[in-house]
């Protein structure tokens, strides 16, 4: 298993790290919150964290949905959490333009899972040196991402994450395949298993996405005791008015009683 160091946190050396926050950037004074609020929780349990928000979302499903503050503004809002609390910061980057700026203030950059195929973007990530937090599409086969691996390892760059993230099941329907989990891990790199965006009902709303967030916990649990490396979670103080994907994050309040029992989970699945 090749161990992936996130400023000094080590992925895949057997303990379980939280990659976490809201959907997107929806103010700097809520990003702030929310990054004081994760790092309070996490640091009380006893959990690695990296706080995670998008500066732009570029695949909502409507012309007209928030897509967050932008690239500069963005990375603007990122950098002063990091400064100011001391968080390791990851963010999804959608063109191979955004890499080197989004690599001098992120410390993991994330590729999306509609664009997991994209080699321009892939090699240009790669070509930063960062890690490099590959999200499988939701129209792939697990199998099929060592071809992705190998466009990001063709910079020389082999500091490479998998996250699970769901499949298409039919229209506006995700569901996720455990077998998936255990696929990614036979690369020998660490895997992530995004549990929120698993739950997503894309395009549900008609100009938005649904989801099933009352199905969070169990999924959790399940991936921690299937065995992987990282939690990717969208958490959120308000959900019912958060700016983008909502209805498939967890509550702020939830949060911690449910890191505990998968902690709980962790230590007796070895």
């Amino acid at each position: 298993m090749k161990k992936v160091d996130v400023r000094g946190i080590t992925i895949g050396g057997g303990g379980l790290v939280l990659i976490a926050g809201p959907c997107v950037i929806e103010s700097r004074s809520h990003a702030l919150y929310m990054a004081q609020a994760l790092k309070e929780i996490t640091e009380k349990i006893g959990m690695p964290y990296i706080f995670k928000a998008s500066f732009d979302k570029a695949n909502r499903s409507s012309v007209d949905a928030y897509r967050g503050p932008g690239l500069k503004v963005g990375l603007d809002i990122l950098g002063e959490i990091k400064q100011d609390l001391a968080l390791p910061i990851t963010s999804d980057i959608h063109t191979p333009d955004q890499a080197l700026p989004a690599s001098r203030v992120l410390d993991l950059l994330q590729i999306p899972a509609f664009l997991c195929r994209q080699t321009d973007l892939l090699i240009a990530a790669g070509n930063t040196g960062l890690p490099v937090n590959i999200k499988k599409g939701q129209f792939m086969a697990p199998w099929d991402m060592i071809n992705v691996i190998k466009k990001v390892e063709s910079t020389k760059n082999t500091k490479i994450l998998l996250t699970e993230r769901g499949s298409s099941f039919g229209y506006n329907n995700l569901v996720c395949d455990f077998r998936s989990l255990g696929i990614l891990r036979s690369f020998k790199k660490p895997v992530v298993f995004d549990v929120t965006h698993s739950l997503q009902l894309p395009g549900g709303k008609g100009t938005s996405s649904a989801g099933n967030s009352e199905f969070i916990v169990p999924l959790a649990k399940a991936g921690v005791a299937f065995g992987i490396d990282a939690l990717f979670m969208e958490v959120h103080d308000r959900p019912e008015h958060a700016l983008s994907d909502g209805p498939n994050s967890l509550r702020l309040s939830d949060l911690e009683p449910l890191l505990k029992q998968i902690l709980d989970i962790k230590k007796a699945a070895g």
